[in-house]
């Protein structure tokens, strides 16, 4: 037997390096073939020439204006156009039949890899998770903006829109100034006491601490977006930036969880004397208004455990969605009033006839009378959507417009180009709100127009945003008239997270107290 041992010893290392070597190379191969066939597939979509490994992206290492417009430029080569990030390949889509075959789909929900860089900050809530926990998540958080709910935000708009109203009276000289930042720190007001009922003053208070962490975190994610090599942690690491990134980010979080821990006990000793204070409050016409915050310690308690990581990821993002896309629709809101003083004047007469020489606040019934400012709104992110991109990274291989898009890619709906779309919006170029009357909505595409994306993975908050975001604005022209004499072509676009004018949004305010 001693000789049997002996042979199964002599065998068994080579024989199991034969499989070993074997099975890497049939991994190899298949790799080689599935990839292979990804490039094919690729190259058959029209787009710019491609270099070997590095694809477009010395092409696209240019400053952000300059690389929206080459994003913009890709899709002149078709409705569905491509680029490669390096090994990576993108479709491009501006078309609204094919943004459907993506956008509608209950396959195609998981967000572009891009989102990533988000996960620090915002874990993995309603924005960026996938699978299961997306659904979960949005199945509880729906009914956090029901309508009844939101109306209960009305006094918080009103209240903050008229801070910045007042604040604005300073600037209204006839001067040119940049209004950007007051509506920003206006929103950022807004969806603090909304998300989480805490005020922070960024009106009163630009220097503070936890505005500065937003915005510079904010500015972090997209530096890293637009730029392939900070993308690797390493060199996100070596390049410095990590540690400014992770000091912002325990600035963010030790707030949040303060917030979480203090509101929590507050919900508590609320829900223990509910019975007695809810009689009390009804007797003299008043109620606790909720903020997203409290639905979600309610939530947790009554529906489904979360734990306090779980309410920080979807209240941090409630915080990163709400303030930068509202603050950019109504700069662009703005901007294309105070550059076609025809329409202003037609909204000035709207709002005069809801409100008089009153100075009441807005109430629900004032908006729903708002229909050309409403329309203005919604013209405006035709235009300018806030979310310039809505990506998601393919799961399996698709068929769009008769291409086969391979699994792997990212789908890249290009809201700016599909908005501008002639077959859908004649004469793209021109701001007419009355696109948006009734029977002109009627003719086009339901996929033309996703300000909000659309299908499953649709905007959440988009009714909350809508209501903001014309209070926000009736305001503002209530009380003044907006001039802007930047035109269109010498505007300079950034657009990565958020749509917005490099140079920020320079206009002029005159008083209409005598209107």
């Amino acid at each position: 037997m001693a000789w049997l041992k002996t042979e199964l010893l002599s065998w068994a290392p080579p024989t199991l390096h034969y499989l070993f070597l074997t099975s890497i190379v049939a991994l190899l191969f298949i790799w080689l073939f599935k990839r292979q066939r990804k490039i094919a597939l690729i190259e058959r979509i029209p787009g710019p020439k491609a270099l070997p490994i590095l694809g477009n992206a010395l092409d696209l290492n240019v400053e952000p204006t300059e690389l929206f417009n080459k994003l913009c430029d890709y899709c002149e080569y078709g409705k569905i156009s491509r680029a490669w990030l390096g090994p990576q390949p993108y479709c491009l889509i501006s078309d609204a039949r094919a943004a459907e075959v993506i956008l509608s789909s209950q396959k195609h929900l998981d967000k572009s890899r891009d989102y990533n860089f988000l996960h620090p900050w915002l874990g993995t809530g309603l924005l960026t998770s996938t699978g299961s926990k997306w659904h979960s998540r949005r199945k509880l958080l729906t009914p956090a903006f029901h309508f009844k709910i939101l109306e209960d935000f009305v006094e918080v708009f009103n209240v903050q829109s008229n801070k910045m109203v007042n604040l604005l009276e300073k600037k209204a000289d006839g001067n040119c100034f940049d209004v950007f930042p007051y509506i920003t720190h206006c929103t950022l007001d807004i969806i603090c006491e909304t998300a989480m009922g805490r005020v922070i003053g960024a009106q009163d208070d630009n220097e503070s601490q936890y505005v500065k962490a937003v915005y510079r975190i904010g500015a972090l994610v997209q530096l890293r977006q637009a730029r392939p090599w900070l993308q690797p942690d390493i060199l996100f690491k070596l390049s410095g930036y990590q540690k400014e990134h992770d000091a912002c980010l325990k600035l963010l979080h030790d707030f949040a969880y303060e917030t979480i821990r203090n509101r929590r006990k507050e919900y508590l000793e609320w829900k223990r004397t509910k019975s007695q204070t809810s009689a009390e409050d009804e007797a003299i016409g008043k109620k606790k208004r909720l903020a997203f915050l409290d639905l979600l310690l309610e939530y947790s308690e009554e529906v489904s455990r979360l734990s306090d990581e779980d309410i920080r990821e979807e209240v941090d993002t409630f915080m990163f969605e709400g303030h930068d896309t509202t603050a950019a629709a109504i700069n662009w809101s703005l901007y294309l009033l105070g550059t076609n003083p025809d329409v202003q004047a037609r909204v000035h007469d709207e709002l005069d006839s809801i409100f008089g020489d009153s100075d009441r606040p807005v109430t629900m019934a004032d908006l729903r009378e708002m229909k050309l400012t409403e329309n203005c709104i919604k013209e405006a992110l035709r235009l300018f959507p806030s979310v310039p991109f809505l990506a998601r990274e393919l799961k399996e291989d698709v068929v769009i417009n008769d291409l086969c898009v391979p699994s792997g890619t990212t789908a890249t709906v290009v809201t700016y180009c599909l908005h501008r779309d002639p077959e859908q919006f004649p004469n793209p170029e021109v701001f007419d709100p009355d696109r948006f009357l009734p029977e002109n909505c009627k003719k086009r595409h339901p996929y033309a127009y996703v300000p909000f994306s659309a299908g499953p993975r649709n905007c959440i908050g988009q009714k909350f945003a809508q209501m903001e975001e014309r209070i926000v604005l009736s305001n503002i022209l209530r009380n003044f008239r907006v001039e802007s004499n930047v035109r269109r072509e010498d505007l300079r676009i950034i657009g990565e997270l958020i749509l917005r004018p490099e140079n920020g949004n320079p206009i002029k305010l005159f008083p209409r107290k005598d209107h």
